[in-house]
């Protein structure tokens, strides 16, 4: 999983960072400071708070025009990247969009599992570190299935 940044070097080598589609999620790199490693730990941390507060951020995909030129004020400096986000975190994410995607509270994901609403709070947790066979039976309960890709 991965969101889109648009990143931009200013005239002393402080590259900007901003994610178009992640309100308010941005960051800062100094000269020699590596930017996508701080570019990852912002978007993390934004998408964490989300978690955190009940709300479901908005899942990945690529920014519309409208959204790019905000940020842009049409300049053509800015370069797009593909910022990863962690496995565990990506799992806890996928889980909330899929629940939320069947018109299911917690509650009644926890009633389709057979285990307590805080368990299915738990799992949807920055901090879940949930096992496969785990995963695989909230997937079932939503009518989806595990995938699971290794990337190079």
């Amino acid at each position: 999983m991965t969101y889109e940044a648009l990143c931009y070097t200013e005239a002393d080598g402080t590259r900007v960072v901003v994610f178009p589609t992640c309100p308010g999620c941005q960051t800062q790199a100094d000269p020699g400071e590596d930017v996508d490693a701080m570019a990852a730990e912002a978007l993390a941390g934004w998408l964490e708070v989300q978690l955190e507060h009940g709300a479901s951020p908005p899942e990945p995909r690529r920014a519309t025009r409208a959204e790019r030129h905000a940020v842009t004020d049409g300049d053509a400096g800015w370069t797009r990247r593909e910022v990863p986000v962690a496995p565990r975190l990506a799992a806890a994410l996928a889980l909330r969009w899929a629940r939320r995607a069947h018109g299911l509270s917690q509650g009644q994901l926890a009633d389709r599992l057979g285990v307590s609403r805080q368990f299915v709070s738990q799992l949807e947790s920055p901090d879940a570190n949930p096992t496969l066979e785990t995963l695989e039976r909230a997937a079932a309960a939503l009518g989806r299935r595990l995938a699971l890709t290794l990337t190079p």
